[in-house]
């Protein structure tokens, strides 16, 4: 193996994470670095058997393992065929952890707890997988809440802000090199700025790089707390969103659950009637925005009736982007020792959400259809709109990177055809 192989299991930010890994690692020869993740079973069952195949296919690669489940349980996955070494989260995106000596040897102290998490994340942008044109810029690394049913404080530590000039700073590097959408990112980018002197919220960050970086064409956001945005607690967010047309009119949020006796068990922070009004407000503010949703289902004690709020708030509410995670057992949580659904109904109400929210989904779009939207082409004729929506140009194939005015004719399979406006 020439140069260093990067596996990753989990979230965008892991994909974030794992390009700079490449970038700070790629010099090490006959060494695999796996970047695992702890927000279900399924992704360290993956990563478990991603390492034990590489090791029956390569004796001789040094396998390196990182990520949230690995600074979880360190001892756990040293002790897996083929491992020389375990990186916490704290470690991983630091140069000095990829040297020769330190990247590719076994260490006496593999098994060893790992470092505190207490380090800001390093303001480095990395371009985001795949994509020419698209760049993923974290602002915050950790979380501070303690849902229920999630280990990722246990795995990414408390949360902790870049600073808002480190964060213009790059942004104006990623349009300099090209980049027209800039997308924020982190564990809980809904809390940025607790920890910093003021205390200044995720809206004055949004509109500060907005003011200062006027080439940038558009600025999306990652996955937001609902209880971090609402109109009190965070007023100039809605000021952005309603008054700066670069502001994508895209929300995704981390809803989990729409019932109010689940998000009381899971320990969220807001109400089903708070996400509901904060849906209203978005959408009479930015009347095209389209709106997504993480859900859990199948959460422990969750009833027909309380797995029939969430499906109804669902198409009540027009979401039109939904992942969906059957709930997972994470051992140390509370929701571990709550009483479980079967699998079986977690899967079958898991692909009741996913129903609905392709239903939603492609409801959305049709009501784009003759409009005129701005569009990042970001493969070979297909794009996405501001919305998010995915469109397909009709005709010769477009550049990759090339933004576009295009008109959706019809909804086609998954995806809006378009001519140019």
């Amino acid at each position: 193996m020439s140069g260093a192989e990067v596996l990753t299991f989990g979230c965008r930010l892991n994909l974030h994470e794992s390009d700079r890994i490449a970038a700070l690692a790629g010099h090490l020869d006959e060494t695999a670095i796996v970047n695992t993740c702890a927000v279900t079973a399924a992704a360290e069952r993956q990563a478990r058997q991603a390492i034990r195949k590489l090791h029956r296919a390569s004796p001789a690669t040094r396998i390196v393992v990182t990520g949230c489940a690995a600074q979880i349980a360190p001892a756990r996955w040293a002790a897996l065929p083929g491992v020389a070494r375990i990186v916490g989260n704290g470690e991983k995106l630091r140069p000095e952890t990829w040297t020769a000596g330190e990247g590719t040897g076994e260490t006496a102290g593999k098994r060893a707890a790992l470092p505190a998490l207490t380090d800001a994340p390093p303001a480095t942008p990395v371009v985001e997988h795949g994509s020419h044109i698209r760049a993923l810029l974290q602002v915050q690394q950790g979380c501070d809440h303690g849902c229920t049913f999630c280990i990722i404080p246990q795995g990414r530590g408390a949360s902790r802000s870049v600073p808002v000039a480190a964060v213009i700073a790059n942004a104006r590097s990623l349009v300099a090199a090209g980049h027209a959408e800039i997308v924020l990112t982190g564990v809980d980018i809904a809390s940025w700025g607790h920890d910093l002197p003021g205390r200044p919220r995720l809206g004055t960050l949004c509109r500060s790089i907005l003011d200062a970086v006027p080439g940038l064409a558009r600025l999306r956001l990652s996955s937001l707390d609902p209880a971090a945005i609402l109109p009190e607690s965070d007023p100039d967010f809605w000021a952005v969103l309603a008054g700066e047309s670069r502001f994508a009119p895209h929300l995704h949020l981390s809803l989990q659950a729409a019932s109010d006796l689940v998000l009381k068990r899971m320990k969220r922070r807001h109400s089903r009637a708070q996400a509901g009004e904060l849906i209203a407000r978005a959408r009479a503010v930015r009347p095209d925005i389209g709106i997504g949703a993480d859900l859990i289902a199948g959460f422990p004690t969750e009833t027909d009736e309380q797995a029939a709020e969430t499906l109804d708030f669902v198409r009540a509410h027009r979401i039109a982007y939904l992942h969906v995670f059957p709930y997972s057992e994470r051992p140390g949580t509370p929701a571990a020792r709550m009483p479980s659904v079967p699998n079986a109904l977690r899967r079958s109400r898991a692909a009741a959400l996913r129903e609905a929210g392709e239903e939603m989904r492609d409801a959305f779009w049709r009501g784009l259809i003759g409009r005129d939207l701005d569009v990042l082409m970001e493969g070979e004729g297909t794009g996405r709109s501001a919305q998010f929506a995915l469109l397909r140009v009709r005709g010769a194939p477009v550049r990759r990177g090339a933004r576009l005015t295009l008109r959706p004719i019809a909804l086609d399979g998954g995806v809006l055809l378009a001519e140019t406006a």
